[in-house]
Order: structure tokens, then C-alpha cells, then sequence
């Protein structure tokens, strides 16, 4: 029972490994450690332990994981992407104890009912995960108890900070563009409207990871002495006898340890790949589950024929608006970004804005049939904009047409991956966004606090233009939408596939469907082709969900827990 960064002897030979320990890997782990004392467990985790990490309990201090240098964050580098005007686009993935669920931007945000039943998969439908959905949170927002848990581990508050002005005149101007509050806008139905945010952050303030709210006090509490954990160690490949799933080959990661040296991990009964959407179908092709042609060119030598591992890779397509306005500085995290706030001082006084993660309201919105028939990233460094207040306005498309992939180009794992994330490669993509920008610059001009565009963060628009950027010092009165000409269109377009960027919402290399239709695994989370090996992450959903995709990988790893505990008792 531990956290090793060096593999003891003993854990040499293990009932259950699992490759990976991030988001769902953790709840797997710990749900697995519950329902038999006697299965010896080891999660493999290539990034460090995240336990008591202010920067990881602390909501407000996430922004520390977008920056290029953060060791907690895995930067996947794209290639060169003709749609995207060459661009290489980067995009990050959770490279520490609890994955994604350790970094990301905490808002509570939950599959449609729709987009369950869209995957068409025994046992994977709504009605029959909601009780997952339930199991693993204790809910502290409005709505109805017949789809929100009240006694799981992960809290769901609105944290220890929030910022009324804004929250209430965002929404009071959606509601004159057409939007309204909307109670529960994560019942699984409500939709085309906004609520105030709910968090992956609890009464007390802090982040709710599943490292911390699952697997940690099994760690502790010593009555789980069958779980183990092994961080700051890369798994390389998983080993098969004949077509057995049998262990794992491994070995140090160089941004923490000095020797690489290549060790190997028996499993006796099963292994459980929980990589994430880019991490998971890279260690497949490298153990020889995967395309022939691809393994070919990599020089990997087949073990099994799955040729849709690492294909139909999708996202949500961001692109984030940023405005001026005329709140306090406590009422933005500009302070923050700008480096004006002392961070010590803040945790030494347990101050309730490090329980905030700076986002305020949520949307679900679409186009009404009106509009759609009328259709033919981050931005920038923060802390380089002068001092002000500032608000943003992400907006990301949910059900993106294009499709991108991930393989590997050889069995070395420091050797650069193809990459491609397809953003844009459907046109359509591109005209869902410029209804966006459109529809939230609407909503913002109708803000008390409005004071402007930030230019930098806009398109370029002309002078001349009814849609230039403007700055003022008092509301706009009388507001009238604004008039976009052919050229004003065209502008934005061009903009949009300059700047779009991801999400972080990565999914489906590795989707739950029939081998036929690039199926990688079936309803059971079974690998096809090969005994005794099995998935566990957000690379099985085998269609996109609208919401951030965070609730989906728990819901995912408390369903595959019970698969896997049935799967070992037969």
C-alpha cells in the first residue's frame, strides 16, 4: 500500500495493472481496491503524485498548468495542418496523478441525455448511467434529486468565491438576446440557456480530482493495503503471451528521474489502459493493436488487427473573446494573471478567492431554425495585456463534423507522434463559429459592466465597419445588433482559423463500437482481438458530448469499475 516513484520487488507481479493514473484510472483503481481485498492492484502513472499540490488544490492556481513549463500538463504537438493555414496546433493532456481531472478548469458540466443514447451501446444509455452519474458526486446546486447523487465522494458547489455582478448582468443580457436562466441546465435535458456555475469544487474550496477524492484516502486509511501506485514512470507497451494481455513494459520518466531504463510489470489477470484520448492509442500501436499499415511503417510487429485505434479523433473547437469592463479587481483574475497578487500569502490566510476558478456563468445555445437557414484558444498571454478587468467568453463548438487521428510513427517513445487534429476540416465547423461570435458579442454589448472589445482578442475588424471594435466609458443604450457585411463574414472566418484552438476535451481514438465500424473496443470495454486487456477513458466515447467532457470520463470510469469487478468474479 503506497505511492513509490521506484518499483518495489514485491510489485513485480500484480493481480491488475493499469496503465495510467489519470481521471478515470483513479476511480477504477479505487472501486477495484473496494471490492476485493485480495486483488493486488497497480496503477502506473507517468506523471508525480498531485497529493496536497497547492497548485492542484487550489482552484484559482490552475492557471500555473496552462504554461508550457508546467510538468503537470503533457503538451501533444500537432502537425502542420493545411485548413489551419499551416498552423501546428498543441494540445494538452493531464501528466500527473489524477490526469485531467488535477488540471482542468473544474466546471460541472454533463452529457446531454441525447448524447448517451447516441452511442448506441448495450449498457451505455442514459437511463442506465444515470445511477453512475449520481454514485460519484454529492450535489450542492438546485434541481432535482432523480439525476443528482447526494452521497458521492466528489462535492459539486459553487466553491468559495463568486462574483454576483457579473453572473447576474451576463445573465439578465442573455435574457434579452433570448436566453433564459435556466434552473438546472445539467438535468441531462435543459437546454438554449444559461445558469450560474456549478464547480468540481467543494463547500471548503477545494478541487475536486478524483486523486484526492478517490484514491488518496484508500492510500491512507489502511484498510486497502492491495492498492499500490507507481508515478513518475512511463509505460512503454503492453506485454501479451500469445494473445494474452500480461503485463506492462515501462520505465522512468527523464523530466523527473535520470535512468530509463526499460523494466517489465506481470499482470496475472487483466490490464487496463486509462491513458486519455492521446495517451491510450499511442500505447496500443506500440504493443501491436492497431492499424497493420501503421504498425508496419513504425516497424511494430501485429499482434492484433483493430485498424480504428488512433482515428476518429475529436474535440471541441474554442475560440475565447476577451472584453473590457468596469467590474473591481476582486471581481476578475486579473490580478492573478497579472502577477499582482501574492499567491503565499493568499494560501497562509486560507483567502475564498483560491476556491474560485474564475468562471462564472454556463451555456448550452444553439441557432433556431431561423438562424441556421441564415448560414451560408486562450487568448493571448494574459499577463502581457495592461492593467484592467476583463471578462472572456469561451465559446466551443459541441458536435464538431471533423475528424482528426493520432498514431505513432515508431515503437520509441521520444520519437514525435502523427498528430492531426482536423479542426475546420468540414467547413460547416467553421460556419457553427461565426454564428457564435456572433451571438455572444450580442449578449456582452448588453452587459451594465460593458466597456468594450478587447481588439486583440477580436477580429479585425475595419474602421468603417458596423462591427468594429470599440472602447467606452458608460453602457450602451438603445443596443441594436450589430450589421455584418459580406466582408465582415469573410474577416471573421479568416480569423477563426487563425486563432481556433482546443478545449482540452479530447475523445473517441479508441471508440466503443463493432470492429466493422472502427470499433476498439466492445460494450465490456474488451479490446478486440486480444484476451485479458481492457480501456478506461475518454478515448471510447464513439460520439461527442455537449458539455465539458470531466463528468463524462468519472461517469465513465465508475461504469467501467463495475464492468471489470463483474468481468474478475466470472
Amino acid at each position: 500500500m503506497g505511492v513509490y516513484t521506484q518499483l518495489p520487488a514485491h510489485l513485480a507481479e500484480v493481480d491488475i495493472i493499469i496503465a495510467g493514473g489519470g481521471t478515470a484510472a483513479c476511480i477504477v483503481a479505487s472501486r477495484l481496491s473496494d471490492a476485493d481485498p485480495n486483488l493486488s492492484i497497480l496503477v502506473v502513472e507517468g506523471g508525480a503524485n498531485n497529493f496536497d499540490d497547492p497548485t492542484i488544490v487550489h482552484p484559482l492556481l490552475f492557471l500555473s498548468h496552462l504554461a508550457p513549463t508546467s510538468k503537470a500538463t503533457l503538451f501533444y504537438q500537432g502537425t502542420a495542418e493545411t485548413q489551419l493555414g499551416g498552423r501546428q496546433l498543441v494540445v494538452p493532456s493531464g501528466n500527473v496523478l489524477g490526469g485531467g481531472s488535477s488540471i482542468n478548469l473544474m466546471m460541472y458540466s454533463r452529457a446531454q441525455r441525447s448524447d448517451w443514447n447516441s452511442w448506441q451501446m448495450a449498457g451505455w444509455s442514459a437511463d442506465e448511467m444515470i445511477p453512475y452519474l449520481k454514485k460519484l458526486e454529492t450535489y450542492y446546486g438546485p434541481g432535482s434529486k432523480a439525476t443528482h447523487g447526494s452521497n458521492g465522494p466528489v462535492l459539486i458547489s459553487g466553491g468559495t468565491y463568486r462574483v454576483n455582478k457579473s453572473e447576474s448582468d451576463f445573465i439578465q443580457a442573455a435574457k434579452v438576446v433570448g436566453y433564459p436562466e435556466i434552473v438546472d441546465l445539467q438535468d441531462l435535458d435543459s437546454n438554449n440557456g444559461v445558469q450560474r456555475a456549478l464547480r468540481f469544487i467543494g463547500p471548503d474550496g477545494k478541487r475536486q480530482d478524483t486523486a484526492h477524492r478517490y484514491l488518496h484516502p484508500r492510500l491512507q486509511d489502511r484498510k486497502h493495503p492491495n492498492l499500490n501506485v507507481l508515478v513518475e514512470s512511463q509505460v512503454l507497451r503492453v506485454l501479451f503471451q500469445g494473445k494474452k494481455a500480461s503485463g506492462i513494459e515501462y520505465q522512468a520518466n527523464p523530466a523527473f528521474q535520470s535512468s530509463t531504463t526499460k523494466q517489465s510489470i506481470k499482470a496475472r489477470k487483466m490490464v487496463i489502459v486509462s491513458a486519455g484520448a492521446l495517451g491510450t492509442p499511442l500505447i496500443l500501436e506500440r504493443s501491436g493493436v492497431g492499424d497493420p499499415e501503421i504498425l508496419s511503417r513504425a516497424s511494430v510487429p501485429v499482434v492484433a488487427r483493430v485498424p480504428g485505434v488512433g482515428k476518429e479523433y475529436q474535440d471541441h473547437h474554442l475560440l475565447a473573446y476577451p472584453y473590457q469592463t468596469s467590474l473591481c479587481p476582486n471581481e476578475t483574475a486579473d490580478a492573478v494573471t497579472g502577477g499582482r497578487l501574492d499567491i503565499a500569502e493568499l494560501i497562509a490566510t486560507n483567502a475564498s478567492i483560491l476556491g474560485w476558478n474564475a468562471q462564472d456563468v454556463t451555456a448550452k445555445l444553439r441557432p433556431t431554425d431561423a438562424e441556421v437557414t441564415t448560414l451560408a484558444s486562450f487568448p493571448g498571454d494574459p499577463s502581457s495585456l495592461p492593467v484592467g478587468q476583463y471578462l472572456s467568453v469561451s465559446a466551443f463548438s459541441v458536435y464538431p463534423y471533423s475528424r482528426g487521428h493520432i498514431h505513432i510513427t515508431s515503437a520509441n517513445l521520444s520519437d514525435p507522434v502523427d498528430f492531426q487534429t482536423g479542426f475546420f476540416l468540414e467547413p460547416v465547423d467553421i460556419t457553427k463559429h461565426v454564428w457564435a461570435y456572433k451571438k455572444q458579442r450580442e449578449i456582452v454589448r448588453r452587459m451594465a459592466t460593458y466597456r468594450g472589445e478587447l481588439a486583440i482578442g477580436h477580429p479585425p475588424f475595419p474602421a468603417g465597419s458596423d462591427a468594429a471594435c470599440i472602447t467606452i466609458d458608460k453602457p450602451l443604450t438603445n443596443v441594436q445588433d450589430i450589421k455584418y457585411t459580406t466582408e465582415d463574414d469573410a474577416i471573421i472566418k479568416k480569423w477563426l482559423i487563425e486563432n481556433v484552438g482546443t478545449t482540452w476535451h479530447s475523445l473517441g481514438t479508441c471508440k466503443m463500437a463493432p470492429l466493422a465500424q472502427g470499433g476498439v473496443v466492445d460494450s465490456n470495454l474488451s479490446v478486440y482481438g486480444v484476451m485479458g486487456l481492457k480501456i478506461a477513458d475518454l478515448s471510447i466515447p464513439p460520439e461527442n458530448v455537449a458539455a465539458n467532457t470531466a463528468d463524462t470520463a468519472f461517469a465513465i470510469g465508475e461504469k467501467a469499475a463495475d464492468i471489470f469487478i463483474k468481468d474478475l468474479r466470472t
